[in-house]
C-alpha cells in the first residue's frame, strides 16, 4: 500500500506559530493505484477516467487515484497478487482472468484475484482482404496470421477459437503485431488475415476498411455455439451493419472474446473494495462522459459473471443497491 503525506505538518506549525497549538502531524493521504495497459489501446484511457472519476468523488475517504500505465493485462495480475503490490485494482480482459483465476494455460499457479465489476465486451474479428480467398476459419490453415502484440496474452481466447474449429497455431504462421500494425501488413501483404478485438466500431478495423477491400471471417456457427457453452467469457455479439458499412450489407455474427473488467486481489480490505465500487457505480455517468466504456457500467452489465468470482466487497455495495444475482 503506497501512502502520499499531506501537506498537514506544515499546516501545524502555522498553527503553532500563530496561535500557540498544534495538530497531529500523523495524517497522510491513501494514493491507490489502478492498473492499465501502454497508450493506444481502450485499457489506459478507461482506467484514467476511472481513477479521475473515483478520486474527485470519494466520500469520507482521504483518497487518491490514479491510473498507472502497465503492460496490460498479464501484468495487472501478477502485480495484484505479489507480495510487494504495487496496485490495488486493474483492467484486465476476463479470459486471461479466467484462466490465470485457475492455474491453467500458461499460469503456473491459481492467482488469486476477483472481480469488480465487468466493462464492455471485447468483439472479435478476424479480417483479411478479398484477394486472399480466405472464407472460412478452416482456410487460415498454412497461411500468415496476425494474433496480436507479443505478450499481449491473445492466445487464451484465440487458441479455444481455433480448436473449435479444428485448428492451432501450428496450422499457420502467426505473426505478431498491434492492431495499427496489422493494418498496414494486411495492406502490403506481409499477413493475410489479422484478428482484432475491442469495442465496436474497433479504429483498426475501420480504417483497414475504408483503405481495402476486405471481408470479416465468419466462425462456423456450430463452433460459436460450443464456445459460449463451455466458457462464461464467450458471448455471442451481432454486429450492426452501420457499424462498417464499408464491409457489411447484413448483421454479422460473432462473439465477445472475453470483456474487459476491473479486478483486486482476493486478500483486499472490503472496506476499500465497497468504496471504490459505490462510488464509481454512482458517478458512472462522469465516466461515460470520458469513454464510451462507462456506458456498461449499469444495473445489467456490471454484475456480469464472466468467470472471475467478484470481491466481497463489490457483492456488499451491489446487494445494497440489489442488483446483485446469486
Amino acid at each position: 500500500m503506497k501512502y502520499i503525506t499531506s501537506y498537514a505538518p506544515i499546516i501545524c506549525i502555522i498553527l503553532f506559530l500563530s496561535v500557540g497549538s498544534g495538530c497531529d502531524n500523523t495524517s497522510k493521504r491513501q494514493h491507490i493505484s489502478i492498473g492499465t495497459a501502454p497508450i493506444g489501446g481502450a485499457f489506459h484511457p478507461v482506467g484514467s477516467a476511472v481513477a479521475d472519476v473515483v478520486s474527485r468523488n470519494i466520500v469520507d475517504k482521504d483518497w487518491e487515484v490514479t491510473a498507472e500505465g502497465t503492460k496490460g493485462t498479464q501484468q495487472n495480475i501478477r502485480l495484484l497478487v505479489n507480495e510487494d503490490r504495487s496496485i490495488e485494482f486493474g483492467l484486465a480482459n476476463a479470459a486471461i482472468s479466467y484462466f490465470a483465476i485457475r492455474g491453467e494455460g500458461a499460469w503456473n499457479t491459481v492467482h488469486p484475484i476477483r472481480s469488480v465489476v465487468t466493462l464492455a465486451p471485447n468483439v472479435g474479428l478476424f479480417v483479411t482482404p478479398k484477394s486472399t480467398g480466405i472464407n472460412s476459419i478452416a482456410d487460415l490453415k498454412g497461411k500468415r496470421v496476425v494474433v496480436g502484440p507479443a505478450g499481449a496474452g491473445f492466445e487464451y481466447f484465440l487458441q479455444p477459437i481455433l480448436a473449435a474449429h479444428g485448428l492451432s497455431y501450428d496450422d499457420f504462421k502467426p505473426l505478431n503485431a498491434t492492431y495499427n500494425s496489422a493494418v498496414d501488413y494486411l495492406a502490403d501483404g506481409s499477413a493475410d488475415a489479422a484478428f482484432m478485438g475491442g469495442a465496436i466500431p474497433t479504429p483498426a478495423v475501420t480504417r483497414a476498411s475504408t483503405t481495402q477491400d476486405i471481408i470479416f471471417i465468419p466462425l462456423e456457427e456450430s463452433a460459436r455455439k460450443s464456445l459460449i457453452e463451455k466458457y462464461p467469457f464467450f458471448t455471442p455479439i451481432t454486429i450492426p451493419t452501420d457499424a462498417y458499412s464499408n464491409v457489411l450489407t447484413e448483421p454479422f455474427d460473432t462473439i465477445n472474446v472475453g470483456s474487459m473488467q476491473i479486478i483486486t486481489a482476493e486478500n483486499v480490505d472490503e472496506d476499500m473494495v465497497y468504496h471504490f465500487t459505490k462510488t464509481l457505480y454512482t458517478h458512472r455517468a462522469e465516466v461515460a462522459k470520458a469513454h464510451p466504456a462507462g456506458k456498461t457500467i449499469n444495473e445489467t452489465n456490471a454484475v456480469r459473471n464472466v468467470g472471475t468470482p467478484f470481491h466481497p466487497g463489490a457483492i456488499r455495495f451491489y446487494k445494497e443497491i440489489d442488483i446483485w444475482k446469486e
